[in-house]
């Protein structure tokens, strides 16, 4: 890798899908959030599409199709925020040697980021019960006025905050959306396959693909 590039001194991680599994959370509030309002939900494995570019996109994919005008995403956002927050860490829990990878990198004197698509608060509310005393120096989720992914915004923002120049930032994610943001801001794109959408990375056929958590060292 320094061989096409610096070394590289910060790593920008997606979070859900990444990090940590959210999925059945997220289903369970949405779920609850759709039968407030009379309709039937999904099961967990069907929020694998529904998820990733933020909470209303997700909302309108949950509703029917005739059920996925302004008023009606609104009203299921706003009855899924406080049923999620309600289970925010119930089930979700970091992917295996996720924590060992976390400490290994911290180690080798890496700086280390979250950036996500789902709301700041939430972000920071997962990262924190999730990941006690935190290896992150900058915890990122979706704040107003600043686009999300796979806009490049906010991740160039992070690369500036942690002092990293944009091409020595691993950016690491599961979905195409997170190889999208990495390209868009001139990071180099990591794809994980233990997340949600795994064929994603497959059919995008990204440079780096990796299996297991501790397979990111060896891009070191």
């Amino acid at each position: 890798m320094s061989a096409r590039g610096p070394r590289p001194s910060a790593v920008i991680f997606d979070l859900d899908g990444t990090l940590v599994d959210s999925l059945a959370d997220i289903a369970t509030a949405m779920n609850a959030a759709l039968a407030e309002l009379g309709l039937r939900g999904h099961a967990p494995a069907a929020y694998r599409d529904f998820i990733g570019d933020g909470v209303e996109p997700m909302a309108q994919r949950a509703l029917p199709p005739e059920r996925r005008d302004p008023v009606s995403v609104a009203a299921c956002v706003a009855l899924w925020r406080p049923r999620y927050l309600a289970g925010l860490v119930e089930q979700t829990r970091p992917y295996p040697g996720i924590s060992e990878l976390l400490a290994a990198l911290t180690a080798r004197g890496l700086r280390l980021a979250v950036l996500s698509n789902k709301a700041d608060d939430l972000t920071a509310r997962i990262v924190a019960a999730l990941f006690p005393g935190s290896p992150f120096a900058e915890v990122r989720g979706a704040r107003e006025g600043v686009p999300k992914k796979p806009d490049p915004t906010a991740a160039l923002a992070i690369a500036e905050a942690l002092g990293a120049a944009p091409e020595g930032c691993l950016y690491v994610g599961d979905t195409a959306i997170d190889l999208e943001t990495a390209q868009a801001a001139a990071m180099v794109p990591v794809g994980v396959l233990w997340g949600f959408r795994p064929e994603q990375l497959r059919e995008r056929a990204p440079a780096r693909l990796l299996e297991r958590p501790p397979e990111l060292l060896n891009l070191l």
